[in-house]
């Protein structure tokens, strides 16, 4: 029983993993002939599980006729979710295929609702990735998603405002033209336009300001308006200006009394902005070091596969260089000549015409094979080789392997070319050599230099900005205790 169990899990698996790979292919026909095989083969994705089904996978590749096949003989996969709580609509609306979404719509527009694990619709999915289409074609749909807020209480019009989805914003303020959806504020306190303001974005303002019902003097939790968020910011360049101007064009004011509060105000809501820009910094940097990791495992990746064809291919060519050497082998046994002619079957020829290049010939050669054979032990150890120093310290001694190997083949056209032609196919072989080693060291040092540069030019950027901030915090703080004097 235990054997008979194990071998129908073993069936179960391989069918599953053969609908996935036709799911992944958005291959109609391998699906169709595995339901032939086994009709049950859907029934297979477990329901409420928190697993990929195949609907997850044709949905977020887009595979129009996969997607309607499934959703013919199991519509009930429309409302399944992975283990990110992610539904097939949430991935669909994600990669913007327009007509997958109509198609799921279609089955269950309910699915508009279904928030994943940061408590995010389609609806905000769409937002996020720039999908417009497909944010229009929800909202027809179901227009009260709109309403839905995220775990971190946060609207659509913040999420638009937060990843600069303008063209977004837009299609929302039109298709719900509601003062209080305008409005609406996070778990802060914040409205749509304290957001745009404190990240800059004078595109947004300037709709928000000319173009809906916002209200440019509404006060946030901790009692700041959009205009003290950007005098805070102060008038550092023409962005800061234009914003600025914009507000009091529209009549906004500060909620300062006096300098004291002033300076109260542009304390607190400079760390406020310094949070918020702290944030976006560090998931930025985030992002660009986990980018930057990424690149670099690749190119280590692409390194060790080159460094172990090479090691391979010369421990190859020495291996069959070592047991079979220029000139071959004697083939019988020769004993009543005299000395200088008597040989041995099994013998090499050249050891016995040549013996001081034989000599040099296996020299040359072992060196090659065990340079060779270090390089491939190191690479398959599992040892880790991020660091820059051991990939030189491998090119190294793949650059010995090599030089042996071309000295080993120098030995054998020598041995092998009558006397006359010898010196001069040593030569030309010789030169060519030296002449690739000088080409790969100049193109060494004319790479290294060009990254030298950057590299002391990012260095005084950082200490120009650092020095930048210093001067710009004192700044702050002899203002701060001007306006106090001013105030005693």
């Amino acid at each position: 029983m235990i054997l008979i169990k194990i071998g129908l899990e073993g069936m179960v698996e391989e069918m599953q993993g053969k609908l996935k790979e036709a799911a992944v292919e958005g291959n109609v026909i391998a699906l169709l002939r595995l339901l032939e095989e086994d009709k049950f083969v859907l029934d297979g994705c477990a329901p409420g599980c928190f697993t990929e089904t195949p609907l997850h996978i044709s949905a977020m590749l887009g595979h129009l006729e996969f997607t309607r096949k499934i959703l013919f003989r199991k519509p009930e996969f429309a409302k399944e979710l992975d283990f990110l709580g992610s539904s097939p609509l949430h991935l669909a609306a994600a990669n913007g295929h327009l007509e997958v979404v109509r198609t799921l719509l279609s089955v269950n527009p309910d699915m508009c609702f279904a928030q994943n694990l940061d408590g995010r619709n389609p609806l905000h999915i769409a937002v996020i990735k720039g999908r417009v289409d497909v944010l229009k074609e929800l909202v027809q749909n179901k227009p009260e998603a709109v309403l839905h807020r995220t775990t971190r209480g946060e609207t659509i019009l913040h999420l638009c405002v937060k990843y600069f989805q303008l063209e977004a914003l837009k299609l929302l303020v039109e298709t719900v033209k509601d003062y209080g959806f305008i409005n609406s504020r996070d778990e802060d306190g914040s409205t749509v336009l304290h957001l745009a303001v404190a990240d800059k974005e004078i595109e947004i303002i300037s709709f928000l300001i000319m173009e809906t019902e916002i209200e440019v003097n509404a006060m946030n939790a901790s009692g700041f308006t959009a205009l003290d968020i950007a005098l805070a910011q102060g008038r550092r360049n023409r962005k800061d200006i234009d914003v600025q101007d914009s507000l009091h064009q529209v009549g906004a004011f500060s909620s300062a009394k006096d300098l004291s509060s002033t300076a109260h105000r542009s304390e607190a809501v400079r760390g406020m902005i310094s949070l918020r820009s702290d944030d976006h910094f560090t998931s930025l940097q985030t992002r660009l070091r986990r980018k930057y990791r990424r690149r670099q495992n690749y190119r280590l990746g692409d390194r060790r596969n080159a460094l172990m064809i090479v090691a391979s291919l010369i421990a190859t060519m020495a291996f069959q260089a070592g047991i079979r050497p220029p000139g071959g082998f004697w083939q019988e046994d020769l004993h009543d000549q005299p000395t200088s002619k008597a040989h041995e079957a099994g013998r090499s020829i050249m050891a016995d015409k040549l013996p001081a290049a034989y000599n040099k010939f296996v020299l040359h050669n072992s060196i090659a094979f065990l340079a060779s054979l270090s390089v491939i032990l190191l690479l398959i150890s599992g040892l880790s080789f991020k660091r820059g120093l051991s990939m030189w310290i491998l090119m190294g001694i793949l650059w010995v392997a090599i030089t042996e190997s071309t000295f080993t083949y120098l030995i054998s056209i020598y041995c092998l070319s009558s006397r006359p032609q010898r010196r001069a196919y040593v030569c030309v072989c010789g030169c060519t050599h030296g002449g690739d080693v000088w080409v790969v060291e100049l193109s060494s040092c004319w790479a290294l230099c060009p990254l030298d540069c950057q590299v002391s030019k990012k260095v005084s950027e950082a200490k120009g900005s650092s020095s930048f901030v210093t001067v710009s915090h004192s700044n702050a703080v002899s203002v701060n205790n001007r306006s106090m004097k001013n105030d005693n």
